[in-house]
């Protein structure tokens, strides 16, 4: 298993992926693991990516307007009020929600909105 993790911790940081990589480094602590360079016998790992990613949440896959739908979660809209500012009918919008959630990996609005938050996923709230 620390084999595992170290490995897990390099590609990471190879990768720029500071949430994942600052995930491995506590679970590292809470196991009293040591995270020191690559295995010595794994092959490196891939080249970090030409430039910062524009947008965290596509490594979760979500489409540009589930996006949009995430970003009036956290701030404690309901699917009606999101259909309104979006546009869309309030069945579109608990579709999106529920993509979204199953995309995140949450079992409802209130882990969505804290992953997205601690994620950093979108830039500082907007005064709605």
């Amino acid at each position: 298993a620390a084999g595992l993790l170290a490995r897990a911790h390099f590609v990471a940081a190879a990768l720029g992926a500071r949430p994942l990589r600052e995930d491995l480094e506590q679970l590292a602590a809470r196991a009293r693991l040591p995270l020191e360079g690559p295995p010595a016998a794994e092959p490196a790992a891939p080249a970090p990516p030409a430039g910062p990613v524009d947008d965290p949440a596509e490594s979760f896959g979500l489409t540009p307007r589930e996006r949009d739908v995430l970003r009036l979660v956290p701030a404690g809209r309901s699917n009606r009020r999101i259909a309104e500012e979006l546009f869309i009918s309030p069945k579109t919008a608990s579709v999106h929600v529920s993509n979204i959630l199953a995309k995140l990996g949450v079992s409802g609005r209130g882990e969505a909105g804290a992953l997205a938050h601690r994620l950093r996923l979108f830039g500082a709230p907007e005064n709605a």
